[in-house]
């Protein structure tokens, strides 16, 4: 039998990859990441309803379903899901270039805020802007967006970052002019958030570490200077340092204090799932701010470790994506990432903090479980421009073109 050898056609018919790179059977993005982010919501979600099941029999709330605030949240994950797929398809390169124009945007809306009959109050504080379908908080976006000016601003300035005046000065009074629009609404642990994301940054890009020491302790003063300057924020401290007084605990302590009852029946392994007492109209705002003292009480150390843990891996995440976009030089990319770890790990770090009295009391909630649209839909974005960084990072490990 004669063998013939096959034709170049006959080739290419049999083995079609021939002279083609094969696709890697590394992951296109971070399933693991994926995977905790979801499971934080839908795991918030199911707190939600628990915490927020008995508001109804409260004259605030009557004429509310046992179902609203489930339903409502459970609304704003899905939009927030779509929101996220979306900003995935987003270039990293484009985030630079828009960085500046979202934060002078963002601090267009902080101001629009102060205005009487554009902004919205809620227990004495215009936070909100209402736009009758929703209400969007721009001191969410902004934290987001301080993450993308500050990683920006750190890139263009690279060669000045050791200078006083070319490197740090103009970034500190970019954060200055939105900390004194926070601090007029009043939103004091929007401010200290956005602060550290600045800071951590500033650190991460190369500012000098005596200046970065100096300024730490600055702002340290400046802190403790509008506490004391401010008389229901100085009572709010005092009572915090000592909440079982009665005067404290039938008063600015009162969430605080409920809050270490919560934790404390809870014990090891919890009351269980809906067994909460705390959330029958005792402790306020336990769907939001206090979200952690119901998981604390109904699933006991347990939860909370669990909860510690999942946003330990998002942080850890962050800065190994971080990291590796380093290593590309791709900086922006690389500091976004991290910033975003800053970013979501102070504000839950505080938000615990505050349920568990480590922290005087403070208007920050859970990040991805607590009730709210803006911030829910807000940290979906930042998720999704980390997840974004990772899938560019390992499209150029392997060799590909983004």
């Amino acid at each position: 039998m004669k063998f013939t050898m096959p034709s170049s056609a006959g080739a290419a018919a049999v083995n079609p990859l021939d002279g083609v790179a094969q696709r890697s059977k590394m992951m296109e993005y971070d399933q693991p990441l994926v995977w905790v982010i979801l499971l934080l919501m839908l795991f918030g979600m199911v707190m939600v309803y628990s915490a927020s099941i008995s508001l109804p029999d409260s004259p605030k709330f009557a004429n509310y379903k046992n179902t609203y605030f489930l339903q409502r949240q459970a609304i704003f994950i899905g939009v927030s899901m779509i929101a996220g797929l979306l900003t995935f398809r987003v270039r990293i390169e484009t985030w630079q270039r828009l960085a500046p124009y979202l934060f002078v945007g963002t601090l267009i809306l902080l101001a629009l805020v102060l205005i009487p009959g554009i902004g919205k109050g809620v227990n004495g504080a215009k936070r909100w802007l209402s736009f009758k379908v929703f209400n969007l908080q721009p001191s969410e976006l902004m934290k987001l967006f301080v993450v993308l000016y500050a990683a920006d601003y750190t890139v263009r300035k690279q060669q000045f970052m050791h200078q006083l005046t070319k490197g740090f000065m103009p970034m500190a009074a970019a954060v200055g002019c939105v900390g004194l629009l926070l601090l007029l609404e009043p939103d004091l642990g929007a401010f200290g958030v956005i602060v550290c994301i600045a800071m951590g940054i500033l650190f991460l890009g190369g500012i000098n570490g005596i200046w970065f020491g100096g300024i730490g302790a600055t702002l340290v003063g400046i802190f403790s200077l509008v506490i004391v300057l401010s008389p229901w924020r100085r009572e709010r401290i005092f009572a915090y340092l000592n909440p079982w007084v009665e005067e404290n605990a039938l008063g600015k302590a009162y969430q605080l204090s409920h809050s270490l009852i919560a934790f404390g029946r809870g014990e090891l392994f919890g009351v269980g799932l809906g067994g909460s007492v705390e959330k029958l109209n005792y402790l306020p705002e336990a769907h939001t701010d206090f979200l952690l003292a119901v998981i604390g009480e109904e699933l006991g150390f347990v939860g909370v470790l669990v909860v510690v843990l999942l946003f330990y891996w998002i942080l850890k995440r962050a800065f190994d994506i971080g990291r590796q976009a380093i290593a590309m030089d791709m900086t922006f990319a690389g500091l976004t990432a991290k910033g975003i770890g800053i970013w979501i790990g102070v504000q839950a770090f505080i938000n615990m903090g505050v349920n568990l009295g480590l922290l005087p009391t403070k208007g920050l909630t859970l990040p991805l479980m607590s009730y709210g649209g803006s911030g829910v839909l807000i940290n979906c974005v930042g998720l999704a421009i980390l997840l974004r960084i990772d899938y560019e990072n390992r499209v150029l490990m392997r060799g590909g073109r983004i």
